[in-house]
């Protein structure tokens, strides 16, 4: 997998991707991150990329023609399975949409910043907008990297246990069950007994009737759809 992440200060996650989990997936060869300083594709002297908005109002608005050069560059090299926006008014990014696009071959992220981009942009290029929450952020970038962090986990060979991933929260519309760890007895406080048992399928029993319950009453929503 290849994600290229569009933005106008790229350097502000260059380090998210040169640490832990996701550097080990890309020094692997398993997914490649490229970075690209939309200003490098504005043709202005100053590299300027937003101006303002037809209509007045306060903020300025990124502009079409560095956007169109940087995706149409990309998409004459390779096939894009999605052109996403990252905005407030986009989709809620979940654990599904992360499933579904960590089978993508290659992804375009493109990071919105002022007031936001050009609604042509929107119309002509992008085909997927996503948000990762009812809140605005400063640029698109954090909420780049977070996606394609969830996204990269997923990539097979990225964990060093891969069934890791399909017991986390919200796989299966449950959040994930209690977990604990050596000491088994802490000041009093001890692991429950079932987990120490090594009877496998009663563990797995325990764990599935901790992720129900924990659902039922933190997120009732997610069972709403459900058998459970």
């Amino acid at each position: 997998m290849r994600i290229d992440i569009i933005s106008v200060v790229p350097k502000l996650i260059e380090g998210f991707f040169a640490h832990s989990i996701m550097k080990r997936g890309i020094d692997a060869g398993h997914v490649e991150v490229v970075l690209h300083d939309l200003r490098d594709y504005s043709l202005n002297k100053h590299r300027q990329v937003d101006d303002y908005a037809f209509g007045g109002g306060a903020g300025m608005v990124m502009t079409i023609e560095p956007i169109a050069r940087c995706i149409r560059q990309l998409q004459s090299e390779r096939h894009y399975d999605e052109v996403i926006y990252m905005t407030p008014d986009g989709e809620t990014f979940n654990q599904r949409t992360a499933n579904d696009l960590s089978l993508a071959g290659n992804l375009i992220f493109l990071c919105g910043h002022y007031k936001g981009v050009d609604q042509r942009v929107r119309d002509l290029f992008v085909t997927k907008e996503i948000s990762i929450g009812d809140f605005v952020l400063s640029g698109g970038e954090l909420a780049a990297a977070v996606c394609a962090d969830a996204i990269i986990r997923l990539v097979p060979g990225v964990l060093n246990d891969e069934t890791s991933a399909l017991t986390d929260s919200f796989q299966d519309n449950l959040l994930a069950p209690p977990v604990y760890t050596r000491p088994a007895d802490f000041e009093g406080a001890k692991v429950p007994e079932i987990l120490l048992s090594g009877h496998e399928s009663k563990i797995t029993e325990w764990r599935f009737e901790q992720s129900l319950a924990r659902t039922k009453e933190r997120r009732p929503d997610l069972l709403k759809n459900s058998s459970f």
